[in-house]
């Protein structure tokens, strides 16, 4: 019995070796279901702001799928672009405002399905002081495969001001 089982051990300790460096190599691989979540906006979409106004919206893919690009247009304003990536667990984006300063955001861990996403300030570069403003949050609403809302929140001197995007897929 003893000789069965030295012999079943290291059968038993290799699987279980294995079994974690599959699960480090995945882990590091930056592989996270949120983004992979988010993967699904690629295409065109046009939509609304609150007060009615059109504007569009797109996203690919990029970095050999490791990164979503977002280009946002609007008749007021010049493009901006978000990149939303893999942070372990959560997702992270950065957005290149047109207020010349470039926040930065993360969601919670994320561990299943999700059709809400909140993004929450972690910092930003090129910001003036704390009070200047600048984007601080972002929370994406995915209603289905077509439609979906963007709720940002710009901050400046402590007042906040809150504008929902409603978006329809064009391809």
């Amino acid at each position: 019995m003893k000789r069965r089982l030295s012999l079943f051990l290291p059968l038993v300790v290799f699987l279980l070796a294995s079994a974690s460096v599959h699960a480090q190599s995945k882990s590091a691989s930056g592989s996270s279901s949120g983004l992979d979540q988010l993967k699904s906006l690629a295409g065109s979409w046009e939509g609304t702001t609150s007060s009615g106004k059109s504007t569009r919206i797109s996203y690919e893919l990029a970095s050999g799928g490791t990164a979503l690009l977002e280009r946002l247009h609007s008749a007021e304003e010049s493009e901006m672009i978000t990149v939303y990536t893999a942070d372990g667990s959560r997702v992270a984006m950065t957005h290149y405002c047109s207020a010349n300063n470039q926040p930065q955001m993360q969601t919670a861990p994320i561990s299943g399905p999700a059709n809400k996403f909140t993004f929450s300030f972690v910092r930003a570069t090129n910001l003036a002081s704390p009070s200047a403003g600048h984007m601080h949050q972002l929370v994406i609403t995915v209603q289905d495969h077509d439609h979906f809302t963007q709720e940002w929140t710009w901050v400046e001197k402590g007042q906040t001001k809150t504008e929902l995007f409603r978006f329809t897929r064009k391809s």
